[in-house]
């Protein structure tokens, strides 16, 4: 079945979408009534919103997913898996067999939300409100860096709108003109306990999202003509477009339509087969939609090396200086390496490789959740986003970091102002949470560098290193410690001192703390080590076994982190099982700070010089 969108819709055309979308509700029904779980109403009431697109406005060759060329598909309202693999199965992109024999099962790559697993998913779903802030990265990479034709098709449900990072979207959708982003909202009036907020309000969904700069176009979502006529302006449009589609959950189902009980339930058997039946039993459709205009299958692009700043020893030097520089250097070498930011570029430094390459700098504003999404949207083109802001601002965006981490996107994140060092500023600016947020994400890499030389040189690593890689950056500025042309893989630590008594183990700050207190240490006849654990997730593991034989197991641990899930769990989780007796002194900050001088709130957190040798001395 191939309908062109160009060409007007026929009564034929019309009966032959009528027939997909009755496909494609039979295999949603028929998959989730044998997986035992799912969500079918949910997928009815958007199936004839599918079957025109994919049918004739979706520009995609589906044996080549990685066409530069190709149309993206985001399914926002990822509980609707069912209707999404059902597309899949009409397509031909998956059997028949595999939709009713594996979905939802155990490993199998129908999961009840969409992954990056199957190759046609960009980014895993179902954490509502996150499709479309990614669709909006996705867009704006194709428009803005690859003046690529591909066109971005996001599908929301209705009660996702009620999260801000929806709104957030839309905002920066109509800030940067994105003429090839199309969102589909599925208004079935009903979410998980009940009616939405709006319900069947077309009119307030309309003015709202007018309000952002996108054009709304109003449809009933059960009429294929007029959703064809709606997606065929959003594809010439000017500027983002919004179909907002009135539409019945669970409709072509008599028993269940317009039935917010049936939520989130399967059909039994027995319900299964009538409903299957009502609408005209299994088919054997095959669509072929449009194909994407011709693009080479080209190699990767090549790079160059950077050319790294370079530091004096002993020079003073803030970290998130370095990461502005180092960050400009790749710039230079690496035309894949994007930077976004959430209007801190001044403090975080961005602002240099915003000066430098101005078209590949993205302002997310004041908007975390749009500044990750963003990231990883850019990251589906093919992209090295480096997306930064204050530490303690990555909180409010933790849910889209964790859903990255389950999308397995490669992106690089940045917190600058980390722990009480910042000052006078207060609790509210100081990450003090991150290590332990960015540790639990899966496949995630925390590095906290302690000088400029160490910090350039991670930088320069983050590009190419999986999965979400995060670095944390000091405001204050501090010694370096190393020589340009000292290695630092990610993984690794620097043992900056030699010491027989005891070990004492930092991370960014901290360590210059450390180096302060060997050196008081050694005046009182006591030998300590320091190790520079520049690598928290993951942690070197092997230094960490030999300080605790060459030391009798005496080690001090230093953070300036809250204790929980931090460095010090890192270094506790990695020595528990080595089977060598150790002791370990943990130093953190374990009360809530107020303002004060870094050296201040350092020593009144318990974690400056007196501390560390205080605690050296208990052990030693």
């Amino acid at each position: 079945m191939t309908l062109e969108a160009e060409r007007t819709l026929r009564d034929e055309d019309l009966t032959g979408l009528a027939e997909l979308a009755a496909q494609l509700r039979v295999d949603a029904i028929r998959c989730s009534t044998m997986a035992g779980s799912g969500h079918p109403t949910s997928s009815l009431s958007a199936a004839d919103l599918l079957a025109v697109l994919v049918a004739r406005h979706l520009r995609y060759d589906w044996s080549y997913p990685d066409n530069p060329g190709n149309d993206h598909l985001i399914f926002s309202k990822g509980h609707a898996s069912p209707l999404l693999y059902a597309v899949f199965r009409a397509t031909g992109a998956i059997s028949e067999q595999e939709l009713l024999e594996t979905y939802r099962r155990s490993g199998s790559r129908l999961q009840g939300h969409p992954t990056p697993a199957l190759p046609w998913v960009d980014v895993a779903t179902g954490s509502l409100g996150q499709g479309l802030p990614v669709g909006v990265g996705v867009a704006l990479a194709a428009q803005h860096l690859d003046r690529s034709p591909a066109h971005v098709w996001v599908l929301c449900g209705d009660s996702e709108t009620a999260e801000g990072s929806v709104w957030e979207a839309l905002d920066k959708a109509g800030h940067y003109g994105l003429r090839n982003l199309t969102t589909i909202v599925d208004v079935n009036r009903f979410g998980q306990r009940g009616p939405t907020e709006l319900e069947w309000d077309l009119d307030t969904y309309r003015r709202r999202v007018e309000a952002f700069g996108c054009r709304a176009i109003v449809v009933d979502g059960h009429d294929p003509g007029a959703v064809d006529e709606a997606y065929g302006q959003a594809r010439d449009a000017a500027g983002p477009t919004v179909v907002l589609a009135r539409t019945v959950k669970g409709k072509g189902v008599p028993e269940v339509e317009n039935d917010p009980a049936w939520h989130g339930k399967p059909f039994d058997p027995e319900l299964a087969e009538r409903a299957v039946r009502a609408l005209g039993g299994p088919r054997r459709i095959r669509v072929a939609g449009p194909k994407p205009p011709p693009a080479p299958r080209t190699a990767p692009a090549e790079h160059g090396q950077p050319e790294l700043p370079r530091y004096s020893r002993g020079a003073k030097v803030a970290t998130r200086d370095a990461y502005g520089d180092a960050l400009r250097a790749l710039g230079a070498a690496r035309p894949d390496v994007v930077a976004l930011d959430g209007e801190v570029s001044d403090s975080t430094r961005a602002e240099r490789f915003a000066t430098a390459y101005p078209d590949r700098f993205f302002q997310m504003f004041i908007a975390e959740q749009q500044l990750a999404a963003a990231a990883v949207g850019m990251a589906v083109r093919g992209y090295r986003p480096f997306a930064a802001t204050f530490a303690a601002f990555w909180s409010r965006a933790y849910d889209f970091i964790r859903m990255a981490g389950v999308s397995r996107a490669d992106i690089a994140l940045v917190g600058s102002h980390v722990g009480v060092e910042i000052g006078p500023d207060g609790p509210s600016q100081m990450g003090l949470e991150d290590i332990a947020a960015l540790r639990a994400v899966p496949g995630s890499t925390v590095l906290c560098p302690a000088d400029a030389v160490s910090c350039a040189a991670l930088v320069a690593q983050m590009p190419d290193h999986p999965g979400v890689t995060y670095l944390r950056t000091t405001r204050g500025k501090y010694p370096v410690l190393y020589d340009d042309t000292e290695p630092f893989p990610i993984g690794g630590s620097r043992m900056v001192r030699d010491g027989r008594d005891v070990a004492l183990l930092g991370t960014g700050v901290t360590v210059h703390l450390c180096l302060a207190a060997a050196d008081e240490l050694t005046r009182e006849g006591i030998d300590a080590r320091v190790i520079d654990l520049y690598s928290i997730k993951p942690v070197d593991r092997r230094r960490l076994a030999e300080a605790v034989v060459e030391t009798g197991g005496r080690l001090v641990v230093v953070e300036d982190h809250y204790p929980e899930g931090g460095l010090g769990s890192a270094v506790l989780e990695a020595l528990a099982d080595l089977g060598e007796p150790s002791r370990v002194n943990h130093l953190a900050v374990r009360g809530l700070p107020g303002s004060g001088t870094p050296a201040q709130q350092l020593d009144r957190a318990g974690i400056g010089v007196g501390a560390i040798v205080s605690a050296a001395r208990a052990l030693a």
